[in-house]
């Protein structure tokens, strides 16, 4: 199969040599020509433009988006509409909103699939977990790419219809602010609590057999690890917030209580607020530091 890719950051970088090494075809874009180098260097046919990716892709063309969330989808699709028709399928691949979702699904001439990505750059190495949206026979016809791009078949799904790929996704995150703001709090108790522990080793302990295991604990071992159990200098700020707020607000329009994962938004909210004055919360600086871990996102430091 013959796919391109537009938008070649970490994520899309990865989509690019995971579909490659699984044998199908590239043809890539990015407004940065170094990532269209790297690409280029990883066997993909490099572009010069979204118009110029369109007219390397044949007939039927099947075309991932893995660009910011907002204005930059809608430019590209802008840009690729002039080449699209009933037949061709592009995956969006970004954190969209997904109102925004269905409503490019309504106006685009091709069948559109909204993709929640689940994974961060470790799924260079292990693959992605994808929620998809959208049209069966486009989801049917791209089930090589997404088995190439996921974990594998048991790592990607058809969710429904326009929209619900990345409304899945939207809650998913609202479930990973919760989960990280629990794991916080209860290092910070450790932290402040009544005996001189050593976090990683609890951590590492925690993570063989007991019932609170996951991924997220794991790079809770692997921030102790490299940031020492006072977690060093890592601030009491947490970036992020677009998915949980949009969670939230979902769940006051459905009547669906939902307090904890409004109060880790809450929190994330009050940690850029708080003026940096001192060490500040423990459960906020682990976030922080988890931030980094699953999604290398930058770690906001504070001075010591």
């Amino acid at each position: 199969m013959q796919l391109g890719v537009v938008g070649l950051g970490r994520m899309g970088q990865i989509v690019v040599d995971r579909v490659i090494e699984a044998g199908h075809d590239v043809v890539a874009f990015d407004l940065d020509e170094e990532a269209v180098a790297t690409a280029a260097d990883a066997g993909a046919t490099p572009a010069d433009s979204v118009v110029d990716l369109a007219e390397r892709l044949g007939a039927d063309k099947r075309i991932w988006l893995m660009v910011p969330a907002g204005d930059a989808v809608d430019a590209a699709l802008d840009d690729l509409e002039p080449h699209l028709d009933g037949d061709d399928i592009v995956v969006d691949g970004g954190n969209s909103y997904f109102e925004d979702s269905v409503r490019r699904a309504d106006t685009t001439d091709a069948a559109y699939l909204d993709c929640g990505t689940s994974g961060g750059p470790a799924g260079a190495e292990l693959g992605f977990s994808l929620m998809v949206g959208g049209p069966e026979w486009a989801y049917e016809e791209l089930v090589p790419v997404f088995d190439a791009v996921a974990t594998g078949p048991e790592g990607h799904d058809r969710m429904g219809p326009a929209g619900s790929g990345h409304y899945v996704k939207m809650v998913h995150n609202g479930v990973e602010y919760a989960l990280m703001q629990t794991y916080g709090e209860g290092f910070e108790l450790l932290a402040n609590g009544r005996y001189d522990l050593d976090l990683e080793s609890v951590a590492r302990t925690w993570n063989n057999g007991a019932v609170i295991r996951s991924w997220l604990l794991e790079l809770c071992e692997e921030a102790f690890a490299e940031e020492g159990t006072d977690l060093g200098t890592v601030a009491d700020r947490v970036e992020g917030g677009s998915t949980g707020t949009w969670t939230v607000q979902e769940a006051l329009e459905q009547e669906v209580p939902v307090p904890l994962i409004y109060q880790a938004l809450a929190e994330r909210f009050d940690s850029r607020s708080s003026g940096g004055e001192g060490p500040g919360r423990f459960s906020r600086r682990l976030a922080n530091r988890l931030r980094y871990g699953f999604g290398r996102h930058e770690v906001p430091r504070r001075e010591e």
